[in-house]
């Protein structure tokens, strides 16, 4: 599939050929795609205790600078709540407070509250991922996240990850490339 040395010494096949391992958002947001990109999408099981990036990378050789962090950040303006997610290097860490808060337009910005989070994607913690968000969420993506061959991310699980190109991701509904998200 193309997706080594992201996946390290997990064994992808493709995505939608194991939707048990992935969250149902997570199914619909890939059969959505041209059937090319779907396709490009693989996925693995994993030990779901080890679903945690660094904890990750370390058991399965995958390289931290090919693994990228999914996170819910929220704030509000004139009494509407706003919601983006953010895709970053785990290598960096998004830039809540500067570029997101200026991008949803929001006074201050902070990460979402896990329940609120788990319950509004319909994903695990741990697990939450570009694919499947609600419908007018922006997706940030980091430049530099769409540049990298290929990536691995949440698949909305912890039992599992996603391995894709990179620049799957700026194909998602409500996404949107920005340099210097991840710091």
């Amino acid at each position: 599939m193309g997706l080594e040395p992201a996946a390290g010494t997990l064994e992808p096949v493709p995505a939608l050929d194991r939707p048990d391992l992935l969250a149902g958002p997570v199914v619909e947001a890939l059969k959505a795609l041209p059937a090319d990109l779907a396709a490009s999408c693989g996925v693995a099981a994993i030990d779901p205790d080890l679903a945690d990036t660094a904890a990750f990378c370390e058991a399965y050789s995958s390289p931290l600078e090919l693994s990228a962090n999914c996170v819910v950040v929220t704030g509000s303006r004139s009494g509407e709540q706003r919601f983006a997610a953010c895709v970053v290097l785990a290598t960096t860490r998004a830039d809540v407070n500067g570029v997101v808060r200026k991008r949803i337009d929001v006074r201050k910005a902070s990460f979402a509250p896990m329940d609120l989070a788990v319950e509004l994607t319909g994903m695990e913690y741990g697990g939450i991922t570009p694919f499947g968000l609600p419908v007018g969420w922006a997706v940030l993506v980091d430049a530099a996240v769409l540049a990298a061959p290929a990536v691995v991310v949440g698949s909305g699980i912890r039992g599992s990850k996603l391995v894709v190109p990179g620049s799957v991701l700026d194909r998602l509904p409500g996404a949107e490339a920005l340099e210097r998200l991840g710091r």
